[in-house]
């Protein structure tokens, strides 16, 4: 009787005790699984340490690449890691290493031997072989975007075998690099520290990282851009200012000229070029020119041409020997492709009259008194002429002429860049030179000054809300 109960008790306390273990197991599993996801968030905080601090020291894009691999390992305790991403022509190449990370393809025999000096010469491996994107398991991620865990890698055909117990793949993990759907590359890890496997909760720690690691190359090429932004309108404020030291702080004149000159780039730095030079006391030499292009190539070439006139102007008393010399002189500097348009005049106050030479440049506008109507006439007038640098000298040398025209007291003389004359408007009109040649001939009786803020509101008024898209230059010169 006592027998039985004290089996009774025992089997009581056993049945007790069996729901009380399972209990424990779980709550001793649940702990686990916990101190896992803690553990795990904290990688990937200390993932996001290392990137941010990588962003923070401005490094390349092959020293971040180095980072990314070198924190991988950090994180997952992985032997060998490394980034691979796509070349221009469609193949995968690794970009950074660290560890003895497997090659993907298997070694040669001249290959083999070099392995003294192993870690360096996988490094030089990697980052030398090129294979196709669909190829392995590096190849398989990049084509469906989808990341791959093999647990047990040693028995997939998809990985190769090496001779070197050292190269020999376990387990690895392959993730996308992805981030707005772009892709950075492929982040590859190999063969866990301790000899395990990689486990599904450190495939999910590694494609978290991926995003971390997109992410920092993302902003780190967006940085890049900024700096290179920041230098580039560094130099253009740099080259602008430049610019506006080789035009004329003030426009010289001699007596009786009434003279007024605008320049308006499209951009920062322009094309246009326009100089006032005072050949004697009553002789005074106005250049309008129009580089083609925009920007600091532009500026560059113009700056040359006005040094080089600055030079031979006073050596020539025909316009068109200047323009022929200068041509001379420009060859070596325009590359193929590239001209110059000018009007050079020279205005003489004994003579009262307007010798100048066109080199492919527009119309220069004359308005005067008509003796026999009474009326104010403007009219376009010209020789014929090649741009600077586009043709041969002697070509050049024989369209190159000189045309003089009347100028006496009240006659006004403008010159201008395509900038003024081909103006749009919101329908893709142009100003033309006929709109042009009614502003002047309204406003013929104001100053020089004057008439250049008559002909610029009207460029305005007809242009309304369309951008400017030429350099504008207009030089207004009256008798007076």
């Amino acid at each position: 009787m006592v027998f039985a109960v004290v089996i009774a008790f025992v089997v009581g306390v056993a049945v007790v005790a069996v729901p009380f273990w399972r209990a424990r197991a779980a709550a001793d599993a649940s702990e686990t699984a916990r101190q896992q996801a803690t553990q795990d968030r904290q990688r990937v905080v200390e993932f996001m340490h290392l990137m941010a601090e990588a962003l923070g020291e401005g490094l390349t894009r092959a020293e971040l690449h180095q980072r990314i691999v070198h924190a991988s390992i950090l994180c997952t305790g992985a032997l060998s890691a490394c980034l691979f991403q796509r070349t221009e022509r469609g193949t995968m190449r690794g970009t950074a290493v660290e560890g003895l990370f497997p090659p993907h393809r298997p070694l040669s025999d001249e290959a083999k031997s070099k392995l003294t000096t192993r870690a360096k010469f996988i490094e030089q491996v990697l980052q030398a072989e090129e294979f196709p994107d669909s190829e392995g398991i590096v190849g398989r991620v990049a084509t469906t975007g989808r990341g791959e865990l093999l647990a047990d890698a040693t028995g997939d055909r998809r990985v190769v075998r090496h001779d070197d117990p050292a190269l020999v793949v376990r387990s690895v993990i392959a993730v996308p690099l992805f981030f707005r759907d772009r892709s950075f590359g492929i982040l590859a890890v190999a063969n866990p520290a301790g000899g395990r496997a990689f486990t599904e909760m450190e495939f999910s720690l590694m494609e978290s990282l991926a995003e971390q690691a997109a992410l920092a190359l993302h902003n780190a090429e967006f940085l890049h851009l900024q700096m290179e932004k920041q230098q580039l309108d560094l130099d253009i404020t740099v080259a602008s200012g430049i610019q506006r030291m080789l035009l004329p702080r003030k426009t010289d004149t001699i007596e009786g000229i009434d003279l007024d000159a605008r320049y308006k780039p499209a951009q920062k730095i322009g094309g246009d070029l326009y100089d006032v030079i005072q050949l004697s006391r009553t002789r005074l030499a106005i250049v309008v020119a129009d580089v083609a292009g925009k920007g600091i190539p532009a500026s560059l070439l113009m700056a040359i041409c006005r040094t080089n006139l600055l030079q031979i102007a006073p050596r020539h008393d025909s316009p068109g020997r200047v323009l022929i010399e200068l041509n001379r002189a420009l060859a070596a500097d325009i590359d193929q492709g590239h001209y110059i348009t000018m009007l050079y005049a020279v205005i003489d106050t004994v003579a009262r009259s307007v010798t100048f030479a066109r080199a492919g440049h527009e119309l220069p506008l004359f308005a005067r008194l008509d003796a026999k109507s009474g009326a104010f006439l403007p009219v376009f007038v010209g020789s014929e002429g090649m741009p600077l640098g586009m043709v041969p000298d002697a070509l050049f040398s024989a369209v190159i002429a000189d045309h003089t025209e009347p100028f006496g007291l009240g006659d006004v003389l403008v010159l201008y860049t395509d900038g003024v004359s081909e103006a749009p408007n919101e329908d893709g009109k142009e100003f033309s030179g006929h709109r042009l040649a009614d502003v002047v001939r309204t406003l013929h009786q104001r100053s020089a000054q004057e008439m250049n803020d008559g002909i610029l509101s009207a460029v305005g008024r007809f242009s309304g809300e369309t951008p400017q898209r030429d350099d504008l230059t207009l030089v207004t010169v009256k008798r007076v």
